[in-house]
């Protein structure tokens, strides 16, 4: 808050006071709390204490973080800056303003930098200052980083969280340089980085990335998109020369062959179905795709325009998702992978019923608790969309609509299907739907378990 508020004053923009204000209130609050905490002998947090702080800590900073918004009198209802900051954090993107582009910049570098925070992870950030204190990480970690398998960098999770965000933060400025070589402003360039390694999209312009009608940025953006969308293990292991472990990831293998398969298609879809040309469909498609499968969310072109065959493809790379261990949403790529050799495996199981047949990844046996785990989380991922969409409809959102908001938020992608597609908003639903819109947001950003388990009244029993 209070580099943004220093964006603002460089600025000279109305929104100092409110960042200001809003940064003393959160700094104020914070120490109150510290200060007014009992003195006790510190222990190492065990796996329901982790699983809370992440549940609580992603709500309690979009609280803080709506403020600059509802202060500064730019988005005027608290739901409504609620609603944006939770979309923030969580990077998925979507929005309620109609008029992005109305706001000073401090606002819109708040609103960037937010979901550079989310992207990594608020808890990770923390985890390289937790030890100071003597509190243990590791069970904030196994909490809050996504996927079904955890890939520590080094031994120890604060080491891990420092590499994690220098590897973020490179990524990051590289970006900007391109961005601004490009032709954006320094201004613009700093915040497109900040939302495409986050895998967030929000945008400077209401036009996002086609505003700028590029295709050296839009290609520079499909490439740091899809390096979002990979396991941040591997890409340090490529950084550091293991370039083994990244021709022989599995994961990688099917990250890469979803993304240009469904590209192709699309290219192919678009050459017969627009007028576009070779070059401007195989820019349009391979940006469109990575954007939703990453959860990035960004538009260069309003896909709901294309044939129904077209759109409803891009709703279903939604649901696939980026790697674990990446800023991506979706269900992971992993997942999907283990999904699909299992079935594989139960066909050769029918035909052999006393064989013994393992399903392995990474050249390596999953063991079967595993993909139960995997089987659980698709099923639950189904089930809370099912129930969702009968809320939304519920209350009075239209079916179309309806189905695009849940798989949009669950997946953490932003844009949906219908009037809340690429090139429209949130703005026109009740309060009830963005409340419960940013609970999917959510839940959806850690992974379903982690607050269904908070939820749960076993969680609360001794």
């Amino acid at each position: 808050m209070l580099i943004a508020a220093a964006v603002s004053y460089i600025y000279g923009e109305p929104d100092f006071h409110s960042l200001l204000l809003s940064f003393g209130i959160t700094l104020g609050v914070a120490l109150l709390f510290y200060f007014s905490k009992k003195e006790e002998h510190q222990q190492y947090l065990k796996k329901r204490e982790g699983y809370l702080i992440v549940a609580l800590i992603w709500i309690v900073f979009s609280v803080f973080g709506s403020l600059p918004f509802f202060m500064s009198g730019y988005i005027p209802r608290y739901t409504d800056a609620f609603f944006e900051t939770m979309s923030g954090f969580t990077t998925t993107g979507a929005t309620i303003l109609n008029d992005v582009e109305i706001l000073p910049h401090g606002l819109l570098f708040w609103r960037s930098i937010i979901q550079w925070l989310g992207g990594m992870g608020i808890i990770v950030l923390f985890l390289a200052i937790l030890p100071v204190f003597g509190i243990g990480g590791m069970q904030l970690y196994v909490a809050e980083f996504p996927g079904p398998i955890k890939d520590k960098l080094r031994p120890r999770v604060a080491q891990t969280a420092k590499f994690l965000w220098g590897i973020y933060t490179i990524l990051t400025l590289i970006e900007a340089i391109l961005l601004t070589i490009g032709g954006m402003s320094f201004f613009d360039a700093v915040c497109h980085s900040f939302t495409t390694v986050a895998t967030g999209g929000y945008s400077t312009k209401n036009a996002s990335i086609a505003y700028w009608n590029s295709p050296f940025i839009e290609y520079t953006v499909i490439f740091f998109m899809m390096i979002a969308g990979i396991n941040y293990a591997i890409i340090y292991a490529a950084l550091k020369g293991n370039f083994k472990k990244l021709y022989q990831n599995e994961e990688l293998k099917f990250y890469l062959l979803f993304g240009f398969g469904f590209s192709l298609i699309t290219v192919i879809g678009l050459l017969f179905t627009q007028n576009l040309g070779a070059e401007a469909s195989i820019r349009t498609g391979t940006f469109q795709v990575f954007s939703l499968m990453t959860g990035t969310g960004y538009s260069t072109a309003n896909y709901m325009n294309w044939i129904p065959f077209l759109w409803s493809f891009m709703f279903f790379i939604m649901i696939i998702g980026g790697c674990a261990g990446s800023a991506a949403g979706g269900l992971k790529t992993v997942r999907v992978a283990l999904l699909l050799k299992n079935s594989y495996h139960e066909f050769k199981r029918l035909l052999h019923p006393n064989a013994v047949i393992p399903v392995k990844f990474n050249q390596r046996v999953v063991p079967a608790q595993i993909i139960t785990n995997v089987l659980a989380f698709v099923v639950l991922y189904a089930l809370i969309a099912i129930v969702s969409i009968l809320i939304f409809t519920l209350l009075g959102i239209g079916f179309i609509e309806s189905i695009g908001t849940v798989v949009s938020c669950l997946s953490n992608v932003g844009p949906g299907l219908g009037s809340v597609g690429p090139m429209d908003n949130y703005s026109l639903f009740p309060d009830a739907a963005k409340w419960y819109a940013s609970f999917l947001m959510l839940i959806g950003r850690l992974e379903i378990f982690t607050v269904l388990f908070v939820l749960m009244p076993s969680f609360w029993k001794r």
